[in-house]
């Protein structure tokens, strides 16, 4: 029996090319309306004790080629454990060969987090003591785009992550932040809740991560270069945050991403805005480094470039809340890779390390909240 292969579900990515015999050459789709690809997702089935090869072949045009060399698929069998697949990059090609025991495996470029998920760990947090929902808009598919708040300080802290929807480990981030933010047993987390009010967007793009993107909403465009100027038409998810962040103001922010090239987690800044202040960049330098002591997951070597004074990106939301709210605010990145410093051969960078990385950011914040 031929073995066949679907990306028709939530998250979902490819097109199959042909198939003959155990072998398969495969592209992945571009995000609707842009340009951009890289994120995969899809089903292989009647695959049980074959050796399959399957090739991805248009890496050379994806967002980002230098994420090949060195990456290894995800596969699943059970679609909870993610492990890594034997996978090799050569002459522009990806190829991932599995020899699965099940009839049904599931190769993904990260470990998903399904829309399904999202919306049962949006209830769940919701139902937690001193846990409030509110919608804050709908996307332009109808989805709804949900905050969850908690806490009762005067410090307002922003969380948000998957504005770039194919970046699946930042909500596996959350996940872990949000279940120690209401954990009643966790000291971190009670002074947390004491000190500061925590506003929550635990998935930004909700059209782009059921549609399979990569780094666009439904309309094609990259909410991380709207913050300047989102409209109802273009990025109504980013002017929906951006008000409600008008009405809380913004004391600290974290953006949750993930990193296609980099084997590692860092943070960036903000340090190109017209209006910094030397308090806000030494409490985003303490954040990083105190980090780093912390986590052996984080380290400060490796990351973008800073960009030189009054030249930062102010469409972005780290540069762009640091200037409108004076707030000590950044970019943390993950990646899709191993992380090199620290590797895993099995799992590679995983939903479990995600979580671990949100607790020990979240211990890291406790520490200095009195500063912020």
């Amino acid at each position: 029996m031929t073995f066949s292969i679907t990306s028709a579900f939530d998250s979902g990515n490819i097109r199959v090319l042909k198939i003959e015999g155990n072998e398969a050459d495969l592209e992945i789709v571009t995000d609707q309306g842009s340009d951009f690809y890289q994120w995969f997702h899809f089903r292989v089935a009647n695959a049980a004790g074959r050796e399959l090869s399957l090739r991805i072949t248009n890496t050379a045009g994806s967002a980002y080629p230098l994420g090949w060399p060195g990456y290894r698929a995800r596969v699943s069998e059970d679609r909870e454990n993610w492990r890594q697949a034997d996978t090799s990059y050569a002459d522009d090609m990806l190829t991932i060969r599995i020899k699965p025991d099940a009839d049904a495996v599931w190769i993904a470029y990260f470990a998903p987090y399904s829309m399904e998920r999202h919306y049962d760990l949006v209830a769940r947090i919701a139902g937690q003591p001193g846990v409030t929902q509110r919608e804050l808009t709908k996307t332009l598919d109808g989805r709804p785009l949900d905050c969850l708040t908690m806490g009762t300080g005067a410090k307002q802290v922003w969380l948000y992550a998957r504005q770039h929807p194919g970046e699946s480990m930042a909500e596996w981030w959350m996940e872990g932040a949000l279940e120690k933010l209401t954990d009643p047993n966790d000291a971190s987390a009670r002074a947390l809740r004491e000190k500061a009010t925590f506003n929550i967007v635990p998935n930004m793009n909700p059209d782009g991560s059921f549609r399979g993107h990569l780094r666009t909403n439904a309309a094609g465009v990259n909410l991380n270069r709207e913050w300047h100027a989102p409209t109802e038409e273009r990025s109504p998810e980013v002017l929906a945050v951006r008000g409600a962040m008008d009405a809380t103001g913004v004391a600290f922010a974290m953006d949750i991403h993930g990193d296609e090239a980099i084997p590692a987690n860092f943070i960036a800044g903000f340090e190109g805005i017209p209006s910094i202040t030397d308090r806000q960049l030494e409490l985003f330098k303490r954040f990083r480094d105190t980090l780093a002591d912390r986590s052996p997951d984080f380290q400060v070597t490796k990351g973008y470039e800073i960009a030189a004074p009054g030249k930062a990106n102010m469409s972005m939301s780290t540069t762009q809340l640091a200037e409108r709210y004076g707030a000590v605010s950044m970019t943390l990145e993950m990646p899709f890779k191993d992380h090199d410093d620290n590797p895993d051969p099995e799992f590679g960078w995983s939903p479990a390390r995600c979580k671990r990385l949100a607790y020990d950011c979240l211990d890291n914040l406790a520490a200095m909240i009195d500063a912020i």
